[in-house]
């Protein structure tokens, strides 16, 4: 099984980025994490991160040829891409929506997901866990 773990914006700063809200871990702590996991369910993943909403939508659009899922961390995508929404919608490959924070207790603005929308499901506030608690429920869902 390939799931591709895709990261959005700013996510590249971890570590040393708003350490109160999104810790003091960095994007490569988190992929070392998760790729213990992944191995331990017998699954493959590629991790990607960019800052350009255009390049994250042909990673997306790419993800038909060859993985059985995504996990998403659209960061602050999330609240305004439309385009990403459609571009998940599109291609028919089951996403998982992460995040670091719980956007749900943040900023009013922060509360929106379009992703979301068209996501199996949306995991938030656990730090490094919502990736890891993300590639479970996706790994679950894609064996049944």
């Amino acid at each position: 099984m390939r799931i591709l773990v895709l990261n959005g914006p700013n996510l590249n700063l971890l570590g040393t980025r708003e350490q109160t809200v999104y810790g003091s871990e960095t994007m490569q702590d988190i992929e070392t994490f998760l790729r213990q996991t992944a191995q331990t369910l017998n699954a493959e993943i590629v991790f990607k991160q960019s800052n350009s909403e255009s390049a994250l939508i042909d990673e997306i659009h790419a993800s038909r040829d060859g993985f059985d899922g995504i996990i998403i961390n659209p960061a602050a995508y999330t609240h305004t891409s439309i385009a990403i929404m459609d571009a998940i919608a599109g291609v028919g490959v089951p996403a998982v929506e992460v995040h670091l924070s719980n956007i749900h207790a943040r900023e009013s603005f922060r509360h929106t997901s379009y992703p979301a929308r068209v996501c199996v499901g949306q995991i938030c506030g656990f730090g490094k866990m919502s990736y890891e608690l993300g590639l479970r429920a996706l790994v679950h869902r894609l064996s049944k």
